[in-house]
């Protein structure tokens, strides 16, 4: 673990350079140990590193540093946050996913071939960010990695399930963005009438089931 300034008022821990299960666990355990902390503002996780925002007025870098360093000495001390399986119920191609023939060629296969290999993996949340609640998950099988589009689009609605280079996610509102679509969930991922409002946390697994276009 390395902890370097990033700001006059925040701390940039980082665990390694290489995207590993550990280092999301460690970077997964520090930021529910630190959070709610006083003088902790915000926590702004990543894959290998979290990003803490602190009130100058109450806590120093060397006390944030201090702080950190304590609690990352009490992650083998406390349980891991428990993993829960979700389910995304996925509509494949066509309208809903226009850009799966485009996945299909870059991996020299057919698209039913794509939709198996997303549907047979299993994700985990590495971590929320980006836009409200937008999920950043691990698990894409490599022969699915396909580059970002060149110009983004201005408008992806809500539910699109898409490719990010080696990464996979789900974009819980409408927005620009330029990953690959290939499909569309009709589950809600952003309800700010619940309690927590995101549907994804950080950890959780994820499974993608194929659903035909007239159930979605």
């Amino acid at each position: 673990m390395t902890i370097r300034p990033a700001s006059d008022r925040s701390l940039l821990i980082s665990f390694g350079d290489e995207i590993t299960p550990e280092a999301q666990q460690q970077v997964s355990q520090l930021t529910h140990g630190l959070d709610g902390l006083r003088g902790i503002l915000n926590l702004h996780p990543a894959f290998t590193t979290v990003l803490v925002d602190f009130d100058p007025r109450l806590r120093s870098h060397a006390e944030i540093e201090a702080l950190v360093r304590e609690r990352a000495a009490q992650v083998g001390e406390r349980a891991a946050v428990p993993a829960r399986l979700v389910t995304i119920p996925v509509c494949y191609g066509g309208a809903a996913g226009p850009d799966l023939a485009d996945v299909a060629r870059h991996a020299g296969v057919e698209p039913d071939r794509v939709v198996e290999l997303h549907a047979a993996a299993e994700y985990r949340v590495a971590f929320v960010g980006f836009a409200t609640c937008f999920p950043y998950l691990g698990g894409l099988p490599p022969q699915l990695a396909t580059p970002r589009l060149a110009a983004p689009r201005k408008h992806v609605p809500a539910g699109s399930v898409a490719i990010g280079g080696n990464q996979a996610g789900i974009y819980p509102l409408a927005s620009p963005g330029g990953w690959r679509l290939i499909g569309h969930t009709p589950r809600n991922l952003f309800d700010p009438a619940k309690e927590p409002p995101a549907l994804l946390r950080m950890g959780d697994r994820v499974r993608f089931v194929p659903i035909t276009e007239a159930r979605f």
